[in-house]
């Protein structure tokens, strides 16, 4: 009877513990590359597009939500598609991040896989400082 009970408790204690890491805000982070590159992985490798939209401006949330699914939003928002990413803010040499007060311009790296091809690219946000925490205000074009 214990070996049964054994074999049914692990994977309920298993779905238990992925569950509460998908259901981690992102609101609490203070660090404005560490928003942008949770936002993408929310919506990109966790498919959960209201945790990536609880990290957006009201007007951008509001769009984002529009699409419902995290495909629509990649595909019409951003113009890039992933089954799997790795996201990486720009820490080279040059300005990481241009930050004045309350506002700061991120630069995020892309390298993931979609239907078993590579695809690399290259993406800048415009993120707000309101009320102690980031948002991201807008999508800016492409830089390349």
């Amino acid at each position: 009877m214990k070996k049964y009970l054994k074999y049914c408790l692990l994977p309920f204690l298993l779905l238990i513990n992925a569950c509460e890491q998908k259901d981690a805000p992102i609101t609490s982070i203070n660090n404005p590359e560490e928003v942008s590159v949770a936002f993408f992985d929310a919506l990109y490798n966790q498919q959960d597009v209201k945790k990536a939209a609880s990290v957006c401006s009201p007007r951008l949330a509001r769009i984002i939500l529009h699409y419902k699914s995290p495909r629509a939003v990649a595909r019409h928002l951003f113009n890039m598609s992933y089954d799997k990413v790795e996201i990486k803010p720009d820490d080279s040499g040059v300005k990481v991040r241009e930050q004045f007060k309350n506002k700061a311009v991120i630069t995020l790296y892309f390298d993931g896989m979609y239907q078993d091809n590579r695809v690399k690219d290259v993406k800048r946000l415009s993120l707000t400082q309101l009320e102690d925490r980031w948002v991201i205000e807008k999508i800016l074009k492409d830089p390349f």
